[in-house]
């Protein structure tokens, strides 16, 4: 997807901020959608079809963005097969939104459960993995990782869209097919229910509750002490403390056990700041309250939540961080894309400047982490070095521009924007180079950050929401 804003201002002729936005509002979706995608994996469908699912999603998503190419449908819409905006008809712009959807479902999907499912192959003994695992899965992932990477850098020298698309699609097809064939010999395991359900219970539990007061004493909110997992009450957000109030009126096994007032999670929507749904309330048995599950929550399961929603704030500053590495997929492309290819006498293709990017990525992640980035400070201060890395690739990538509209300016450029500018484009490599130390340092902080701030259950979610709030921040450079 690197080649859309290429192809948008080049084909369609859209300025740079029409362009821009169609890109960011993808890589933005991108962002965001794992979250959700987290929960249906979580409660109803496993990694398995979620991989297999945005694998065909993926598929689709890339064969509608080649046959919205000009010359792919041009006889069944009565348009001409030239590379122009007036050879774009509504057929060729309903696929191309149609797939950059797809797509990002695919994406979505892959970056929520593809790493798992392949953890889950490596889960049972070696010699059950060698009896059940043929060469399809590992031949799948050859195909999904590797020659992608391969054909991003031949593709730059295919001059045809319909093609530079069609041979992505085609081998991302042959990629799902072959991990379809062995489907019988993965490792799979079923849906076990996600953590955000007890999020959900606990805002419901403290809505339904939210005319009750607070015991003075923590002791009287409900608790199992049988229960090996437990974290001790703490004083911030007393609202939430309702959820583990014990009605005396209702028996304690049936205000654990029941799920039948599911619909209470509407008045948790209209009541969000309520916290009350740990309190034990005198009008009902405490056997009846146990059975009901939305109305009642233990003590540690309020506390998880009060984790979660600590964390919150300190994800606000991601969105800043998302605003600059949304210019790495636009603004950065679009300078390299006018700009003098040519180094003494080689022609330098596009892609190696996202070789870098990515190589950089992984390598200051490295650097970072192994000088001490998993000690106790390491994340925190992995979070503000990335942001100094986001600055210094602001001042670097504006220092850029002025020589590029320097240059642009002594060669009479200005209206001319087929022209090439007369500089090199190795004056591009350190912004792609900071850029990458920014998104690697970043990724990498916010994950273990977060392992090491909110309970185990709830870690992975923390993560996929960091990310979700990053893609916040790319969606609204937008605007």
């Amino acid at each position: 997807m690197w080649m859309t804003m290429v192809y948008l201002t080049e084909v369609w002729k859209l300025n740079f901020t029409h362009a821009a936005a169609i890109v960011n509002l993808f890589w933005g979706i991108v962002a965001i959608l794992p979250v959700g995608l987290q929960f249906l994996v979580d409660a109803f469908m496993g990694n398995y079809w979620m991989v297999l699912v945005s694998s065909f999603a993926y598929s689709a998503g890339l064969g509608f963005l080649s046959m919205s190419t000009p010359p792919v449908l041009a006889r069944a819409t009565g348009t001409y097969s030239a590379y122009e905006p007036e050879c774009i008809g509504q057929g060729q712009k309903i696929l191309f939104y149609t797939a950059i959807v797809l797509i990002a479902v695919g994406m979505s999907g892959h970056l929520t459960s593809l790493g798992a499912f392949i953890a889950e192959q490596f889960m049972d003994s070696q010699s059950d993995l060698e009896d059940s695992m043929p060469c399809h899965f590992f031949l799948s992932f050859l195909m999904v990782i590797l020659i992608p990477i391969a054909g991003v850098f031949a593709i730059y020298y295919i001059k045809p869209w319909s093609i530079r698309y069609g041979i992505p699609a085609i081998c991302t097809l042959v990629a799902t097919l072959i991990f379809l064939t062995g489907s019988c010999s993965y490792h799979t395991h079923r849906a076990q229910g996600s953590p955000l359900t007890t999020l959900f219970r606990v805002f419901v539990a403290s809505a339904s509750k939210i005319f009750r007061r607070c015991p003075r004493d923590a002791s009287q909110l409900y608790e199992r002490r049988d229960d090996g997992y437990q974290i001790s009450h703490t004083p911030c957000l007393r609202c939430l403390d309702k959820a583990a109030i014990i009605l005396a009126t209702q028996p304690l096994e049936q205000q654990q056990n029941s799920t039948k007032d599911v619909m209470m999670v509407i008045r948790y929507l209209i009541l969000l700041a309520s916290d009350k749904a740990a309190i034990i309330l005198a009008t009902q048995p405490l056997e009846q309250q146990q059975n009901n599950r939305w109305r009642l929550c233990r003590v540690t399961e309020v506390e998880e939540t009060k984790s979660i929603l600590c964390m919150i704030p300190i994800c606000t500053i991601f969105i800043l961080m998302g605003v600059v590495s949304s210019i790495g997929n636009t603004y950065f492309i679009e300078q390299a894309t006018h700009m003098n290819h040519k180094v003494g006498r080689i022609k330098v293709p596009l892609p190696i400047l996202l070789w870098f990017y990515d190589h950089a990525k992984q390598q200051f992640a490295k650097i970072y982490f192994q000088i001490g980035g998993l000690t106790r400070y390491g994340p925190p201060i992995g979070i503000a070095v990335s942001m100094i890395f986001a600055i210094l690739c602001c001042i670097t990538a504006a220092k850029v521009e002025t020589r590029r509209l320097g240059a642009v300016n002594s060669h009479g450029l200005i209206d001319k924007r087929e022209e090439t500018i007369p500089i090199s484009i190795v004056w591009l490599l350190p912004q792609f180079l900071l850029l990458g130390g920014l998104d690697g340092i970043a990724d990498n902080s916010i994950g273990w950050f977060f392992i090491n701030q909110v309970p185990p259950s709830m870690a992975r979610y923390m993560v996929l929401f960091a990310i979700a709030v990053f893609g916040m921040g790319i969606m609204g450079s937008v605007f």
